[in-house]
């Protein structure tokens, strides 16, 4: 899965529930770093946000990402990947938010900011893992 190593896997699963620390670059090159639930589709990881966002800004103009996964049991426990945002999309992103809310919080529906909100998912294909 996903290239990751065996020692590394369960921090993927749902069970886990690990945060992952998503960090994309600014406009001025300096890089920005922002907590978020993730899950995978076997191949990519799948981060969910916000349109507009700084993240979602800085994604559109450069792909290129790293994501450090966190065990929450253990924090000295990470598994780091370096990839590249290889889709953005909304179709059924609002989904992906309730799945991924009910795996981080037990809760059936992700409540929005506001009603105009618009979800997108990334795809992210891992590049180098460490």
């Amino acid at each position: 899965m996903l290239g990751i190593p065996n020692e590394y896997v369960d921090l993927l699963s749902d069970e886990k529930r690990s945060f992952a620390f998503l960090a994309t670059i600014m406009n001025d090159g300096t890089p920005q770093v922002t907590p978020v639930w993730f899950n995978t589709d076997g191949e990519n990881i799948l981060i969910n946000s916000a349109k507009g966002r700084v993240k979602d800004t800085n994604i559109r103009v450069n792909p290129y990402v790293a994501i450090a996964i966190v065990d929450p049991t253990d924090m000295y426990r990470y598994l780091q990947i370096r990839g590249k945002v290889v889709e953005i999309t909304e179709k059924s992103a609002r989904e992906h938010i309730n799945a991924l809310c009910k795996k981080y919080t037990g809760e059936d529906v992700f409540n929005l900011k506001s009603p105009e909100e618009v979800r997108v998912i990334y795809k992210i294909r891992p590049i180098n893992m460490e």
